[in-house]
């Protein structure tokens, strides 16, 4: 899955917190000041032309809706990171957390409780 630029993670989150919507519908959920019209058009189409969005057509403009979860793409990048910096490896991952004092042992001995409690 491609990674998608910071202003296009932002429409993301914006189409994964309220659902389908037009770009005008995008443009009200910006702060001041916002950006202009074919801004936000142009990021959502290249977001459509990576696969992330869908549209139906309504006349002569198109309402826009998620086609990956947010969920999908978190792990997706979750996996990427975990592939190119860890050698494939989540033992890696959890051990250079520990050993930067990220995660307390205690919180991984809770995710190891949890972890065995799902398998039950």
């Amino acid at each position: 899955m491609k990674r998608l630029s910071p202003k296009e993670e932002e429409i993301m989150r914006m189409f994964w917190s309220k659902g389908p919507m037009f770009v005008r519908d995008l443009l009200e959920l910006y702060n001041e000041p916002k950006p202009h019209y074919n801004t936000v058009s142009t990021l959502v189409r290249g977001l459509e032309e990576k696969g992330f969005v869908g549209y139906k057509v309504y006349g002569n403009t198109y309402q826009y809706h998620p086609v990956i979860s947010e969920s999908e793409y978190k792990g997706s990048a979750l996996n990427e990171v975990v592939s190119q910096f860890y050698d494939n490896s989540y033992i890696n991952v959890v051990s250079q957390l520990i050993e930067e004092e990220r995660m307390p042992l205690d919180e991984l001995k809770d995710l190891i409780a949890r972890i065995e409690k799902g398998r039950k």
